[in-house]
């Protein structure tokens, strides 16, 4: 190469910088609490997110991703956690912490591969089905991730892109209802969600019925196509019709920790 190629753009790269590096320090930027809250508080501002607030001052303890109230793990036996995609280290945290028996539920063909390489406790039982406000069968959509490539792990019920349309898959989908009937369950303890928009239809679904689970952790998806703020504002005032009060909101604001309110004063009152 001509040197004075080499020149200009060793130049370029002494004014602007390496654009590799730029690329690298702005991704951990983004996972920074302070860039978090404020892109949250602009999603507020802007009418993406809802404005939701912790209602309830109680003990908290993580586990992995996810907050639980401590002081309603005692005794806890039932959980069950919808969506794992790639990632069950909040489940396996669970187990080791609690000593609970977890159900795990995820559709995704990838998923199923995935865990069948592992080797996993014996209170760890996972089951390929989606769960949905209806038995029956659901047609999901992969996620578009920002390089413009397929997830693998991530479908929605919704295609946010023309180019995902051939990409669907057909999956076997039960109600909590089914589910809890099939294994022989009378309650869950603990009802964690992460399943990419679908969980709105659940959480109306559950309170049609009398499952009330004691601590439920949602992450919400108010920023999908066709779902929007409303969505999230109307399941929450839903719950807390139901006895549920908001304990914890994470940074993002998407995952919210719902108790119920009976059994945290009897907590309190023992």
């Amino acid at each position: 190469m001509d040197n004075s190629v080499i020149g200009r753009f060793n130049r370029q790269q002494l004014i602007f910088g390496d654009s590799s590096v730029h690329s690298r320090k702005w991704k951990e930027f983004e996972k920074t609490i302070v860039f978090r809250k404020a892109k949250l508080l602009a999603k507020r501002l802007t009418g993406k997110e809802p404005w939701l607030s912790v209602e309830t001052a109680i003990n908290l303890q993580r586990y992995a991703d996810w907050i639980l109230c401590r002081d309603l793990t005692a005794g806890c036996s039932v959980v069950y956690s919808l969506g794992v995609g790639d990632n069950i280290d909040f489940d396996l945290a669970v187990v080791k912490e609690l000593g609970a028996q977890v159900h795990a539920f995820d559709p995704t063909p990838k998923t199923s591969q995935w865990l069948s390489d592992k080797e996993l406790p014996k209170e760890f039982h996972f089951y390929p089905w989606a769960v949905a406000g209806r038995d029956g069968e659901l047609v999901l959509y992969p996620r578009l991730k920002r390089d413009g490539t397929l997830s693998s792990t991530m479908f929605t019920l919704i295609a946010g892109d023309e180019s995902v349309r051939d990409h669907a898959v057909r999956v076997p989908a039960l109600t909590l209802q089914t589910i809890m009937a099939r294994l022989g369950h009378h309650t869950i303890d603990i009802l964690k969600m992460d399943i990419e928009g679908a969980e709105y239809d659940v959480l109306e679904s559950m309170l049609a019925t009398a499952i009330r689970p004691v601590q439920l952790l949602v992450e919400f998806h108010s920023g999908f196509p066709g779902i929007g703020r409303d969505k999230t504002i109307k399941s929450v005032r839903q719950l807390k019709s139901a006895g549920y009060t908001i304990a914890d909101i994470s940074v993002t604001g998407r995952e919210v920790l719902f108790v119920k309110m009976d059994c945290l004063e009897n907590n309190l009152t023992s």
